[in-house]
C-alpha cells in the first residue's frame, strides 16, 4: 500500500480561519525581524553590520531605523496600501460570475471579450486569468469532445465488454 495515508488530519477549525491565521502571523513575523534590527542597533551595532546579520539590504535597514525614529513600535508594523482599486464593482463581478457559469468551458480570450461588452472594461489576458483564478475557475484547453460519441457511451461500454 504506497501513498496511502495513514494518520489522517483532524479540521479543527476551516481553511478560510487557518488561513487566516497564518497571514497574521506572518506578519508578526515580519515585525519580529524589524524589532531584532532594532535591538541590535540598541547593541551598538551600525546599520550596515545589523543589516548582515538580519539578512536586509542596506537601503532597507535606514527605512527601518528611519520609521522607528518617527513612530516607534507602529512604524515597524507593515503598511500595506492594497494595491491598485479594481476597475470591476463587487456588483460586475457578480454578474460576471452568473455569466460564466451559464456555459461550461469558457476561453480565456472570450472571458476577456465579454468582459469588454458587458462592462466596457479593458483587462489584459493576465488579469482575466486572475480573475477566473479567484472565480476558483480553471482556464485551461478542455478536452475535445467527439460529436459522434454517444451520450451513453460508458454504458454501451460495458455492455458489450461483459459478452
Amino acid at each position: 500500500m504506497v501513498n496511502v495515508e495513514q494518520i489522517e488530519i483532524i479540521k479543527h477549525i476551516p481553511l478560510a480561519e487557518l488561513t487566516k491565521k497564518i497571514k497574521d502571523y506572518s506578519i508578526q513575523a515580519k515585525i519580529l525581524k524589524r524589532l531584532l534590527f532594532i535591538n541590535l542597533r540598541y547593541s551598538g551595532k551600525t546599520v550596515s553590520e545589523s543589516c548582515i546579520l538580519i539578512g536586509i539590504s542596506i537601503a532597507t535597514g535606514y527605512t527601518w531605523q528611519e520609521r522607528w525614529n518617527l513612530e516607534g513600535y507602529v512604524g515597524l508594523i507593515p503598511k500595506y496600501g492594497g494595491g491598485k482599486p479594481s476597475k470591476m464593482t463587487n456588483q460586475q463581478k457578480e454578474a460576471l460570475w452568473e455569466v460564466l457559469h451559464t456555459r461550461d468551458h469558457w476561453s480565456t480570450n472570450e472571458v476577456k471579450q465579454l468582459i469588454q461588452l458587458e462592462f466596457d472594461i479593458s483587462y489584459s489576458m493576465d488579469q482575466t486569468r486572475r480573475i477566473l483564478r479567484n472565480f476558483n475557475m480553471s482556464f485551461g484547453k478542455p478536452y475535445p469532445h467527439d460529436y459522434r460519441r454517444p451520450i451513453d457511451a460508458e454504458e454501451i461500454f460495458k455492455k458489450k465488454s461483459q459478452k
